[in-house]
């Protein structure tokens, strides 16, 4: 594969925030980004190109695609139509067959069944009498989720036994789902993984995450895992990118069970872009993920995954961001700050408004 030269321009289909620091992150390079969008959003405000269109109509896709370079995605459910006809045009990095996996967590558990990884037990579920045999076969406390388009814990409900489970069918409004156990986990980690056009991957520290209402809290480095586990949670993510042909970041959520079992990891799911648990990389590493996903759908070579200090992400979730004030301040003498805001004019519950990482001298490897 060619590398793009300086210059070219590199289309991102999303305007959120993860489009805002991809565009940032190309624009260090030298690199024009163009943003395509059903509505505007972060990334409107610091891409040098703008197209407000809906993701069904392939035409407007197609248009925009002979008007780029490459082109990857800042989120998951970019339709896949779209992608594909995207990839008619210009090539798709990564490659679309990612999102047809990631977008279905039933195909997604399959998929990763198919690579012999270890998952949660799960069952699909398109009726009561599925949920019912379910159930009995996987057991209580268990989760259903929607196949499709649940993020930020939105589309999951907990079931915590199996008698009368209707009303968890009725609370995802009969949506296709799936079933899975719940799993007793020491600690959630993620694996943040590149893949150039070489077919190299590199591995960024594994960071440890806290969730906070079904959304990400905390992402901090270094992860307590001993270094051996963490090679063999590294070894999972290039599994599943050899797997994809995959370029570019991709992240892999894995519950991490402890060093007294069998399988101490469990896959739980992945994502094919960049990733709000790797945020800490803007300020703790001299290439951050995102640089190193516009490094990799470019063809360029990739830059190094080593950080230089210990971090401690956190997001600011809501009407968290109305104490920008306070947290830009920096002065208590404590650990240094980094804020980064997103640019939404609304706070809302749940909404992510930015991130602080909190960055102190790195103490271990």
């Amino acid at each position: 594969m060619r590398a793009l030269p300086p210059g070219s321009t590199i289309g991102i289909l999303g305007g959120g925030q993860l489009g805002r620091m991809l565009a940032s992150a190309a624009a260090r390079l030298g690199f024009t980004c163009h943003i395509y969008s059903d509505a505007t959003g972060p990334a409107f405000d610091v891409a040098a190109k703008t197209t407000i269109g809906e993701f069904t109509d392939l035409d407007a896709i197609r248009k925009f695609a002979g008007r780029v370079d490459v082109i990857t995605y800042e989120f998951e459910n970019v339709p896949l139509c779209a992608a594909a006809a995207a990839a008619e045009i210009t090539p798709v990095r990564p490659d679309p067959k990612a999102l047809e996996v990631a977008q279905d967590r039933l195909v997604e558990k399959r998929f990763l069944a198919s690579l012999d990884l270890p998952v949660a037990p799960f069952a699909e579920v398109a009726s009561l009498d599925d949920l019912t045999a379910g159930l009995q076969t996987i057991g209580t406390p268990a989760i259903l989720k929607t196949t499709r388009l649940g993020y930020d814990g939105k589309g999951q409900v907990r079931i915590a036994d199996a008698k009368d489970p209707a009303w968890a069918l009725d609370a995802i409004a009969h949506a296709p789902a799936v079933l899975e156990g719940m799993i007793d986990f020491a600690y959630e980690v993620s694996v943040l993984a590149v893949r150039g056009a070489d077919k190299q991957a590199r591995f960024y520290d594994l960071p440890l995450n806290t969730h906070r209402d079904g959304i990400l809290d905390t992402s901090t480095v270094p992860s307590p895992l001993p270094k051996a586990r963490i090679a063999e949670a590294d070894a999972i993510a290039g599994s599943i990118a050899t797997a994809l042909d995959y370029t570019g970041v991709l992240a892999v959520e894995l519950f991490y069970l402890g060093d007294d079992t069998d399988t101490p990891f469990l896959v739980n799911e992945i994502a094919p872009r960049v990733h709000n648990s790797g945020h800490w990389t803007l300020d703790a590493c001299a290439v951050c993920q995102f640089e190193n996903h516009i490094r990799a759908v470019a063809g360029w070579p990739l830059g190094g995954t080593t950080r230089h200090s210990d971090a401690m992400m956190t997001n600011l979730i809501g009407h968290d961001v109305d104490a920008w004030a306070d947290l830009a301040a920096d002065d208590d003498g404590g650990p240094d700050t980094c804020l980064h805001l997103y640019g939404k004019h609304q706070a809302r519950p749940g909404r992510k408004m930015g991130h602080i990482t909190h960055l102190t001298d790195r103490k271990s490897s």
